[in-house]
């Protein structure tokens, strides 16, 4: 990873990849050429055997699992050779009952002398869940010490409580690039934005993208958001 003037360039995918229930040769493909140095998965292996699944899935991507899978719910964080994993974490939000339990990933990172946090959850489809979900989730990403990156699938848009919830303080990655007309889901009818990463004030958004192809319309219900990052550097 090559340290630019103005910091220290990481690219991330947020994905929520329904479970792997689609065409999962097209998941993989579109993951790959990328060439994601962080991938957030919402929706990834959370049952039985799923270390062996996660490890399976980020193979099939060129990545190492940093943290998540069952203790996350199925919240899953990938990297790159690239990225050094320094401590992760597990947060299980509380249970409604007859409701999914529902959680969050964290992991410390470095990547070229700059260190960050990156996060992600998946928030519930009850709306009157969802705020004390955001809230928790909210806890855990002030907690970090390091520039925070956060990915979530809201299950709601940017005029939910949830989202302001989360993203106070935060920068909208698709609002900084001008790019907030991009849906997300779903990919046989876009109409929603609810997928969503949020970057630490520090950190500069360079690019983002909600990749929309004939591929990325196979691989999953949720469209992949790209985004290249500048992290501030140690200097």
């Amino acid at each position: 990873m090559r340290r630019s003037g103005m910091g220290v360039p990481l690219r991330v995918v947020s994905y929520n990849i329904h479970s792997q229930r689609d065409d999962t040769a097209a998941l993989a493909a579109v993951v790959r050429s990328a060439k994601p140095d962080v991938v957030i998965v919402q929706e990834g292996p959370r049952r039985f055997r799923w270390r062996q699944k996660s490890a399976t899935l980020a193979e099939s991507f060129g990545l190492v699992v940093a943290a998540g899978g069952l203790p996350a719910l199925g919240n899953l964080l990938l990297t790159s050779l690239r990225v050094q994993v320094l401590d992760t974490r597990c947060q299980r939000f509380p249970l409604t009952p007859g409701r999914h339990l529902r959680g969050a990933a964290y992991a410390d990172c470095r990547v070229a002398g700059a260190r960050f946090t990156v996060a992600g959850s998946h928030l519930s489809t009850d709306p009157t869940e969802r705020p004390a979900q955001a809230a928790e989730f909210k806890r855990g990403l002030d907690a970090a010490t390091s520039p925070v990156l956060a990915a979530a699938d809201f299950n709601e848009g940017p005029d939910g409580p949830a989202w302001a919830t989360v993203s106070h303080g935060l920068t909208d990655a698709a609002v900084a690039a001008d790019r907030e007309d991009r849906l997300t889901y779903s990919c046989h009818e876009p109409r929603r934005r609810i997928d969503a990463l949020f970057v630490d004030p520090r950190i500069t958004v360079v690019d983002y993208d909600v990749v929309d192809t004939p591929q990325t319309r196979r691989a999953s219900d949720h469209f992949p958001v790209l985004v290249d990052l500048l992290l501030p550097g140690t200097d």
